[in-house]
């Protein structure tokens, strides 16, 4: 297989839009866990405390994200540039980490994002223990 410049180049557009996807959740769990800590501070409860927790682990997967997707793009301009110096195996084995690493990005994404509806149980049990 004989990679073109295209090749690793089409990594950019996705990587771009994923990097937005992940800034914008951690933004938003940012501000969240502010809150709740607030909220923490005034009530201390238990559920407050469990929530924490939850977004803790995503923040942890959230940072993970961004690492592998910046380690994947440097591979794929690592990649361009072996092909721009005629080195094809290098840029094939730099392509290939690149997609793995991109993998693992979208990996993390899919544990996060299983993770999240986490917070919403811990509310909807509170609600019922309520009741």
């Amino acid at each position: 297989m004989t990679l073109e410049v295209s090749t690793p180049a089409l990594l950019f557009p996705a990587i771009s839009l994923l990097f937005l996807s992940y800034t914008n959740r951690f933004l938003h769990l940012s501000a969240l866990i502010r809150q709740l800590y607030r909220d923490w501070q005034e009530k201390e409860e238990e559920t407050l405390m469990a929530q924490i927790t939850n977004l803790r682990k995503r923040l942890i997967l959230i940072r993970w994200m961004q690492f592998l997707g910046a380690v994947s793009l440097f591979l794929c301009v690592g990649s361009m540039v072996s092909v721009m110096a005629s080195w094809q195996q290098g840029a094939q084995v730099c392509f290939w980490a690149a997609l793995v690493l991109m993998g693992g990005s979208l990996a993390c994404l899919m544990v996060e994002v299983w993770i999240s509806g986490g917070a919403l149980r811990i509310m909807l049990s509170e609600l019922e223990d309520r009741q």
